[in-house]
């Protein structure tokens, strides 16, 4: 299979769309759990659309705007997505429950997985660039 011939069924255009929305209601809605929190905020809430801006947005512009045949595998698109996914989830709720004023150790997982995924996906991807300049280069 030629790199010339690879198409992928992912649009990254709306992959970055969808992340900045998400980035958005994140936005809002730590705001308004900011203001009926009655003083009491929390980093974690703050700064949790950081990581659908961050880790979904700007790589999909990125690959979208370099010209490049960049095209994520689905395997390590589906785990980044889960990995940024995690990452705000865990942020979200840890945000919540500091502003409660507790604590609870499962915010820890958030974290954990989060990385597992985010290192799978690259993994996956980089194994998939090759295979393909491993095919190109055969084809060749």
């Amino acid at each position: 299979m030629s790199a010339t011939l690879y198409t992928s069924d992912i649009d990254l255009k709306k992959t970055g769309f969808v992340y900045l929305l998400i980035s958005v209601v994140c936005m809002i809605f730590g705001g308004v759990y900011e203001v009926f929190s009655h003083g009491v905020y929390s980093m974690y809430m703050i700064y949790a659309f950081a990581f659908p801006l961050i880790g979904g947005a700007l790589p999909a512009y990125a690959a979208v705007f370099s010209g490049k045949e960049l095209h994520p595998g689905r395997a390590s698109y589906n785990l980044w997505n889960s990995a940024v996914a995690a990452f705000t989830a865990g942020s979200i709720l840890k945000g919540v429950l500091e502003i409660y004023g507790t604590t609870n150790s499962i915010t820890a997982a958030y974290w954990v997985i989060g990385v597992i995924f985010a290192v799978s996906a690259v993994v996956l991807q980089l194994f998939g660039l090759r295979k393909r300049k491993i095919n190109t280069e055969a084809a060749e």
